[in-house]
């Protein structure tokens, strides 16, 4: 059931964004060459528990997985896009580095990831990671009343077709409010005017991913890890958005 959520709701999510979004922008700064994933888990780990917060990924047991993810973040390497298990790995010059962050605070989620490149970029990478911020942009500009949820694939989907980079069906954006997963699947492609219809108090996770030369997936030995199936590199962003009268707001900025 797709629950709309009242104004005073919103800014409740957006609370959590707030938190979400500067968790992630402080794990950019960190994201270098030489770090640990296992040291940016940690410090995620410290900044839930010094704010309250709870991680929505610890104890996380979809069918997919290979449950439970016990850890807070979700850290993709490379070719790694998705729910990637932090693991004793030394990031390296030029790797391209996904961080995946859900929380919640007071009872209301917030969901966004941010990809970036550690050290020396291959202008290949700046591409692909440039392609999902686009996509995302365009996606959350179409967020509008009256609008539904192919609009939205539509947007990313036709970015994604710009660049020459396939698309997945498998993963997508959804449905957030009082946990990460809510009912709507939203897909990285798809027809214009179809589907759910965009109304005032909708929350969604917007989350467009793309690898460069195949839309096929695997999962890792780690059972949680999703890879692109031919080892190119891959990106992913994602913000927590709401449907509102004066158009969608964008709830997981950092202040």
């Amino acid at each position: 059931m797709v629950e709309l959520k009242s104004s005073a709701e919103i800014e409740r999510m957006r609370v959590t964004g707030q938190f979400v979004g500067e968790v992630l922008a402080d794990l950019r700064t960190r994201a270098k060459v030489g770090v640990n994933l296992l040291e940016l888990e940690a410090h995620v780990r410290e900044r839930i528990r010094r704010r309250g917060a709870e991680s929505c990924y610890w104890d996380y047991s979809p069918s997919f997985g290979r449950g439970p993810f016990r850890n807070t973040v979700c850290l993709s390497v490379n070719d790694a896009v998705l729910h990637g298990l932090p693991h004793d790995y030394l990031l390296r010059d030029g790797d391209v580095l996904t961080m995946d962050l859900a929380v919640v605070i007071d009872g209301w989620a917030a969901d966004a990831a941010t990809t970036v490149i550690v050290g020396n970029a291959a202008a290949e990478d700046e591409r692909l990671v440039r392609a999902t911020e686009e996509a995302l942009a365009a996606a959350i500009a179409v967020a509008l009343p009256g609008n539904k949820i192919g609009d939205i694939s539509a947007a990313i989907g036709a970015v994604a077709k710009s660049y020459g980079y396939p698309v997945n069906l498998e993963y997508g954006g959804h449905g957030i409010g009082r946990t990460m997963h809510e009912d709507l699947h939203i897909p990285n492609t798809g027809r214009p005017g179809r589907g759910y219809p965009l109304r005032p108090g909708l929350t969604i996770a917007i989350e467009p991913w793309f690898a460069r030369t195949t839309d096929r997936i695997y999962t890792d030995a780690d059972g949680w890890t999703i890879r692109s199936a031919d080892g190119s590199r891959t990106a992913h962003s994602e913000h927590t958005v709401a449907i509102t009268e004066d158009g969608p707001q964008v709830l997981t900025l950092a202040a």
